[in-house]
């Protein structure tokens, strides 16, 4: 199960990935960074609530425990990835990173790692629903 769950995460960092550079290529020079950045979010959590209702079944959790594992697995490499990767590979500053957090100034970016988080669990339990009796 970990090792399906690891595989559609790196699928959605490479949507995530292509999801960045049209924010940064094509809506952030035609609406200005903070409203390109809220559509690219929630255009993210779209894009995660799609692989994951394409994905879960093959994933395999069998317990609603097993989903937010997933869930969880999800959360952390993502984490993981965007300060790790951020700073040492693309040599973001920490307070640049940081700067995605605050809500204060419109930054919407915990609804994606929120989304990452819950939506193995919401939609393991719905595709269990689906299943005939």
């Amino acid at each position: 199960m970990l090792l399906r769950a690891t595989l559609i995460w790196l699928g959605i960092l490479v949507l995530a990935s292509g999801n960045g550079a049209v924010r940064d290529l094509v809506l952030a020079p035609r609406l200005g960074d903070p409203l390109a950045r809220a559509i690219s979010t929630l255009v993210l959590c779209g894009l995660i609530l799609l692989v994951t209702w394409r994905s879960i079944r093959w994933i395999g959790p069998r317990s609603r425990r097993d989903a937010l594992i997933v869930g969880l697995l999800w959360l952390v490499l993502t984490l993981a990835f965007e300060f790790l990767a951020g700073h040492y590979l693309f040599g973001k500053t920490w307070a640049t990173l940081l700067e995605d957090y605050d809500l204060s100034r419109g930054r919407i970016w915990i609804l994606a790692l929120l989304t990452t988080l819950a939506a193995p669990l919401l939609l393991a339990h719905a595709a269990a629903s689906r299943e005939p009796a």
